[in-house]
């Protein structure tokens, strides 16, 4: 596995998985592409890998693919953003 095809079956595997999961009486506008799927951050240590995607447009979902290269697997954990809360700093 190279960082490339990493990325590339992540890419896959995030479409298949929203596709999967869109309501199909909702039409077919809600199915997206492997182009739609970013990777928007990415890691390489040793023989494994760990890569953050999103899809474009924003389902309020993001997924964590991590490979195990000792193990040769590929896991995609999901996940919803449940709130965002702001914290200032004090002056």
């Amino acid at each position: 596995m190279n960082s490339e095809k990493f990325i590339n079956e992540c890419k896959f595997r995030v479409t298949f998985n929203h596709n999967d999961k869109v309501d199909t009486l909702k039409g077919e506008n809600d199915f997206i592409q492997k182009e739609n799927v970013h990777c928007v951050w990415f890691n390489k240590s040793l023989q494994n890998f760990k890569g953050l995607f999103v899809t474009i447009p924003l389902d309020g979902k993001y997924y964590e693919c991590t490979y195990n290269g000792d193990k040769k697997e590929l896991y995609l954990d999901v996940y919803k953003k449940e709130e965002n809360i702001k914290f200032k700093e004090e002056e």
